[in-house]
């Protein structure tokens, strides 16, 4: 009875500052430190210059699309209204922002628990310096993030191993913790950025939802996807290795950015993860030779005279110390993946934003410990495409992992989801999203399952 009140508490709070917070405001910060733009300006300068302030560089007047889950995919969440709101902007280089996250889960049949509901929320509140503007520092920045989850085990319910809904992942699923809390240099005229501290490697590494920038804002392929399954913010290869939402880890993330299409980014973070402590919730890392290291690349393009935009990207991973699964144990694990999106068709070429785009995702890995040994994923995104809406979009997608039968799991997990993103007011959004696994990877004995989620974002 304590719990259900509280979550009626929670979630009524969250409504209320919904409420409050509904306003326009510029659109959302990107994800990750060095995102190849693909340039189709005739004159590449055009594109914005870099800048110490992630918030700064990345902000735009046109609200679009989001990722169903920015505090996995955007290393700066919010609109910075919340610092407007008591003042803080006042003071040079600092920003105050967030989000809130509320959905319900119904599901309709099968899986391990039919007819169910489940109700989760989340709450990120982000401060930002801009440590040039602030204290006459070239190109540095601080950040600073705290999270608030207060969930329920939707995807256990449903005998979903992956997790069709990716709001909620390993418990503890009521928890309050230091997200983030990092500083960031420019060096080298933004060819390189390095990052040191507690961040969620998922802003960097595997980002499919991540947009992909240019010079003309109505070229821009926005979050590539508003799909809620776990597998677009993180590889299922790569679960129970690689730190992301909401278990962040301390590290250094460095980026190197050559050219404007191109990028290479390398990682060291705390590995403790894998030996399933729980990294979010520490303030200090672990550091107790478990080590997780992680390279990425890639490149941007414009094709044909549409300009239609697409990237494709490839990394690789390694874990150190000895593993443990059921029944075995193995030193150090390793993987590769990939993944890429690319604009199909535009509507209003030259107008506006609207038209399709395409992703797909795909990973390996060579554990005998982990959930998952391959994974492939592909999906397709329509942008304004309802007239008068141009910010809503809707989308379809499919994710499919092979698992680690050791741990009594089928062989393999499909999820099929659909979704459809209204823009509602201010910087909101309502999305109702229908997902349907037929075979749930819990065992071989559960039954197929049909889930219904509605998800209210809001950006302050």
């Amino acid at each position: 009875m304590k719990r259900s009140l509280s979550r009626q508490v929670l979630a009524t709070a969250g409504m209320l500052c919904a409420i409050s917070f509904l306003s326009s405001l510029p659109r959302d910060a990107s994800g990750a430190d060095a995102v190849p733009q693909a340039v189709s300006s005739s004159n590449p300068a055009a594109s914005s210059t870099p800048s110490s302030s992630i918030a700064g560089a990345l902000s735009s007047d046109t609200l679009q699309p989001i990722s169903a889950n920015p505090g996995a995919a955007n290393i700066i969440p919010g609109r910075g209204l919340l610092g407007r709101l008591i003042g803080l902007d006042n003071i040079p280089g600092v920003r105050v922002g967030g989000l809130w996250i509320g959905n319900a889960d119904y599901l309709f049949t099968g899986g391990v628990k039919p007819r169910t509901w489940s109700f989760d929320s989340l709450l990120l509140l982000n401060l930002n310096v801009d440590a040039e503007k602030l204290a006459g520092i070239p190109g540095g920045s601080l950040d600073a993030e705290l999270l608030q989850l207060n969930g329920e085990a939707a995807n256990a319910k449903a005998g979903v191993v992956t997790g069709h809904d990716g709001l909620t992942g390993p418990k503890p699923l009521v928890r309050t913790q230091l997200y983030e809390l990092w500083w960031r240099q420019i060096l080298l005229a933004g060819k390189i950025v390095i990052r040191v501290g507690k961040t969620v490697p998922t802003y960097d590494f595997n980002n499919v939802s991540r947009a992909v920038p240019t010079a003309d804002a109505s070229l821009q392929i926005p979050a590539v996807t508003g799909l809620i399954y776990t597998a677009i913010f993180k590889n299922p290869t790569l679960i129970g290795a690689a730190p992301g939402y909401y278990n962040s880890a301390y590290g250094i993330t460095a980026n190197l950015a050559p050219t404007r299409n191109f990028y290479l980014t390398y990682a060291f973070y705390d590995g403790a993860l894998a030996r399933h402590i729980e990294t979010g919730l520490r303030e200090d890392p672990v550091f107790d030779g478990h080590y997780f290291t992680i390279a990425e690349a890639g490149y941007a393009w414009s094709l044909t005279d549409q300009k239609l935009i697409g990237n494709l990207a490839a990394g690789g991973w390694a874990q150190t110390g000895e593993l443990y699964g059921p029944n075995t144990m193995q030193s150090g694990a390793e993987g590769l993946y990939t993944f890429g999106s690319q604009r199909l068709w535009r509507q209003n070429a030259g107008v506006d934003n609207s038209g399709v785009s395409g992703f797909f995702q795909f990973g390996i890995n060579d554990s005998r410990t982990m959930l998952a040994n391959k994974f492939f994923g592909t999906g397709f995104t329509g942008f304004g495409l309802i007239p008068h809406r141009p910010v809503d979009s809707i989308g379809t997608g499919l994710a499919w992992s092979w698992l680690n039968r050791r741990y009594g799991f089928r062989s393999n997990e499909a999820i099929l989801q659909t979704y459809y993103q209204m823009h509602l007011i201010g910087a909101s959004f309502l999305e109702p999203v229908l997902s349907y696994i037929p075979n749930p990877g819990e065992s071989p004995r559960t039954h197929g399952a049909v889930a219904m989620t509605a998800q209210l974002t809001v950006l302050f």
